[in-house]
């Protein structure tokens, strides 16, 4: 018998924000579990979505595509996304060599949105 995969993608809702919390590893096989958080920070269309990525052991290609997704919907919808850390070393490599840093706001931690 084998152990069900755990769930890498934790969600969260506050008052005005909605947070969207990675675990672990993530890749190719984990897109479905990232499209499904995005269409429920869609759906409950708080101002503000913070990805706490503080967590994240390995991030590549998927993490980057799934991240400017969710940065290109907010956007559309006149919402903030904010990262929140500290980022691990393999998300700012990522974002840092792709050129993408700069399209994220990023805060060390999320007391002062979700307090």
């Amino acid at each position: 018998m084998h152990a069900a995969p755990e769930q890498k993608v934790h969600l969260t809702r506050h008052e005005q924000v909605f947070v969207i919390t990675v675990r672990g590893e993530t890749d190719h096989d984990d897109t479905e579990e990232f499209e499904a958080a995005w269409d429920a920070a869609d759906q409950a269309a708080l101002p503000t979505t913070a990805i706490d990525l503080s967590q994240v052991t390995f991030a590549d290609s998927m993490l980057l595509n799934a991240l400017l997704d969710a940065r290109r919907r907010h956007v559309s919808g006149g919402r903030q996304l904010v990262l929140l850390g500290p980022l691990p070393a393999s998300v700012s490599r990522l974002l840092t060599l792709s050129g993408a840093i700069s399209h994220f706001t990023i805060a060390d931690t999320g007391s002062s949105l979700t307090g």
